[in-house]
């Protein structure tokens, strides 16, 4: 399962539902970027939600 290697953020189930009541599986993904962050003084490539990069808990490196 993919989720953001900060906060931990994932995938979230529930359903379709239709008009008619009518209900199907369904998936909600988290907005995921890969970057190359400073991670223990060296340079990773991670998975990091949007959430996390725009609060500035992630370094990115050039």
């Amino acid at each position: 399962m993919r989720h953001c290697a900060i906060c931990g953020k994932h995938n979230s189930t529930g359903n379709n539902v239709s008009h008619a009541n009518n209900k199907t599986k369904r998936l909600w993904q988290p907005n995921l970027q890969e970057v190359r962050a400073s991670i223990e003084g060296g340079v990773k490539r991670i998975l990091v939600c949007t959430r996390c990069l725009k609060s500035g808990k992630v370094r990115k490196v050039a």
